[in-house]
């Protein structure tokens, strides 16, 4: 038979003391009095800040801020809080004794005495330089990025802008070879009025030639008359000579007309050409814009997950200011 062990329902094994003595000993630790001035602070946070721990006893809380806070209205106010027993807890800036800036994110927690009054001001902040200079610089790769997005976002639009100029400039042209081909239209239907005349007087001369031939059997000596007739096909060959040169000069009109043409479609097919050039050129632009964009997606989770997991870590600069 198994047998189990049922642990009983213990009470707290660890005295103040010891959980005072753990905790000063993994935390950086700095206690102030109720105006500033420093008490005592652990090893932890003199490393933190530069300092030694016989160096900071009765220094002052201003020292460790930026002359601009530290000279402010907002500085006083910050301690008359606290002697109002107020607490604090934000990311706040600091200076070092080498005059480097770290930033902290802090928690100032006012003591009281049995009375009820403060006694002194104890600070514990978690030491985020790194997280700081890691999403300032992750926000300046942003930033670029952005601005560079906005850049090829511009060109882009460039690229396409010229890309409709160029339809537009094809559908002009088009227009054109339109009204060219209604103008040999014309001139088509021009030529076939001019064919019929022709075919009129070949018709009449078919005819007088006929009754010439009639009018010369029964001439005999009376073929004076076929003269006559004569005559009137000389008329007719002069007419149909007349319209000959006409369907030439008609016919070479078409032919001007459809160099045009030829000329126009040369030109259309340039335009289509160049058109092809400047669309390929904006899908490679906007496919830069969609690889920022991507980029600049990548970043920005980034930054989050610094920003997040930055703040579960390890708690060994730890400051009381």
């Amino acid at each position: 038979m198994t047998e189990y062990f049922i642990r009983p329902v213990s009470t707290q094994v660890l005295d103040e003391h010891s959980v005072l003595s753990a905790l000063e000993k993994a935390l950086a630790i700095i206690e102030f009095d109720p105006y500033g001035t420093v008490l005592w602070a652990n090893n932890n946070f003199s490393k933190a800040m530069g300092y030694t721990t016989t160096e900071l006893p009765n220094m002052h809380h201003r020292q460790f801020c930026s002359p601009e806070f530290a000279l402010s209205p907002e500085y006083d106010a910050f301690w008359e809080s606290f002697r109002n027993g107020q607490s604090f807890q934000q990311k706040v800036q600091r200076i070092t004794k080498q005059g480097a800036v770290i930033w902290l994110e802090a928690t100032y927690t006012p003591v009281f005495d049995e009375n009820g009054h403060i006694q002194a001001v104890i600070k514990v902040a978690t030491d985020i330089t790194a997280r700081e200079k890691g999403s300032a610089e992750v926000t300046h790769n942003l930033q670029q990025m952005a601005e560079d997005l906005k850049a090829r976002a511009e060109k882009g639009t460039g690229r396409s802008d010229e890309v409709v100029a160029a339809m537009d400039k094809i559908v002009e042209q088009t227009s054109i070879n339109v009204s060219t081909l209604k103008s040999l239209n014309d001139r088509t239907k021009d030529i076939r009025d001019i064919v019929r005349t022709i075919e009129e007087i070949a018709s009449q001369t078919n005819l007088l030639a006929l009754n010439a031939a009639i009018q010369a059997a029964h001439a005999g000596e009376y073929g004076r008359a076929f003269n006559v007739v004569a005559d009137e096909i000389r008329k007719l060959a002069t007419q149909s000579k007349d319209a000959i040169q006409a369907v030439q000069s008609n016919v070479k009109n078409i032919t001007e007309q459809v160099e045009k043409i030829s000329t126009g479609t040369v030109h259309s097919e340039k335009l289509i050409s160049d058109s092809q050039t400047h669309i390929a050129q904006t899908v490679h632009e906007f496919a830069g814009v969609e690889k920022a964009a991507g980029q600049l997606e990548t970043q920005a989770q980034s930054l989050v997950e610094q920003l997040q997991g930055k703040r579960n870590d390890n708690l060994s600069i730890l400051v009381k200011i």
